[in-house]
């Protein structure tokens, strides 16, 4: 199964957006919270990240969802610490954090495919949340 890793700032948030993809999507998938630092401050910790997306890891591959600034760069220095087998399945999606890991949550319960998870978490930027 393809695991999902939530990246934020701050554990609140990613604890919650994980809370509701399992609330939406389905229990058992694999998103796990990477959020904060390991003493509970507001901040990102790329060792921190490097492991959950290990636990997230099945083989199949894994998508990071990240806030924003330097989520992104700790993001980026955690799949570099990866070894090669699951560094090269691993993907950091360019899409809102919360709109698009219930995005690609959704799609791994329908689909255990990383180019269709991928598409399906980057699309969801282009969600209307009003219409005109």
């Amino acid at each position: 199964m393809i695991g999902i890793v939530v990246v934020s700032h701050s554990n609140k948030i990613s604890t919650g957006i994980v809370e509701l993809c399992k609330e939406m999507a389905r229990d058992d998938i694999k998103i796990i919270s990477a959020g904060g630092t390991r003493d509970g401050r507001l901040g990102t910790d790329a060792t921190l990240i490097m492991e959950v997306i290990e636990e997230a890891n099945s083989g199949d591959g894994v998508v990071i969802l990240a806030d924003m600034g330097s989520s992104i760069m700790s993001s980026e220095m955690a799949i570099e610490m990866l070894p090669e087998k699951i560094r090269e399945k691993t993907i950091i999606l360019d899409a809102p954090i919360v709109e698009g890991s219930l995005a690609a949550a959704i799609q791994v319960c329908i689909s255990n495919d990383l180019e269709d998870i991928t598409r399906a978490g980057t699309e969801a930027k282009y969600m209307n949340k009003v219409s005109s």
